[in-house]
């Protein structure tokens, strides 16, 4: 009788999908949030003026979603094991960035002489949350995938900035239903903090 056949070994998730994945989608997220511009009705300076509002607030969510490439870029640059929990979260992560073309032409569209809407203002906010929400879902994920002593594990620690980040883009929603800008505000404070790369990571 023949030898049954040794079972074949199940390599583990690797990262690389992953990350060309993610790519992906972002580069789609920046195509139609460039998409959203229109092209002014005149051909005077004025009627570019007109525009820069929308080009001010599109450079805005630009940025945003730059900072969130850069910031799981470096993520996962540190991490070596990933499993379903974490592609999970990954998605749920990219679902909530997807929706910063909508709520960015929205704002847009609610601004008239020098005011944003409220409400627009406050829902902009929200899509600023969730994303900021499901990074740190990711991130635990991640951790618990890779382990307590991973690299990860110990660049991140306790992702004090992380969990501020959500509390202070919550006081701006909040904020935006006295003043627009004064949410706005707080949202700008928090993209200054993560402009820069997450140095926990670099340090390590």
């Amino acid at each position: 009788m023949s030898e049954d056949p040794a079972p074949t070994e199940i390599k583990p998730l690797t990262k690389t999908r992953l990350e060309a994945f993610s790519d992906g989608v972002v580069a789609i997220i920046i195509t139609i949030m460039v998409l959203e511009l229109k092209v002014p009705e005149g051909v005077e300076w004025h009627d570019l003026g007109e525009s820069l509002h929308v080009f001010l607030l599109y450079a805005f969510s630009f940025i945003y979603v730059g900072i969130y490439w850069n910031n799981h870029h470096h993520l996962l640059h540190v991490v070596k094991s990933i499993n379903g929990g974490v592609l999970w979260a990954n998605m749920h992560l990219l679902f909530w960035l997807s929706l910063l073309p909508f709520t960015t032409r929205w704002m847009g569209e609610s601004y008239h002489d020098g005011v944003l809407g409220q409400i627009p203002v406050a829902v902009y906010g929200l899509s600023l949350i969730m994303p900021g929400i499901a990074y740190y879902i990711l991130v635990q994920l991640l951790i618990a995938a890779n382990g307590r002593d991973s690299l990860i594990r110990k660049a991140i620690g306790n992702d004090v900035k992380g969990i501020l980040s959500v509390v202070i883009y919550a006081i701006g929603i909040g904020l935006t239903f006295l003043s627009a800008w004064a949410g706005m505000a707080c949202y700008i404070f928090v993209a200054l903090v993560w402009l820069v790369p997450d140095r926990r990571i670099e340090r390590n």
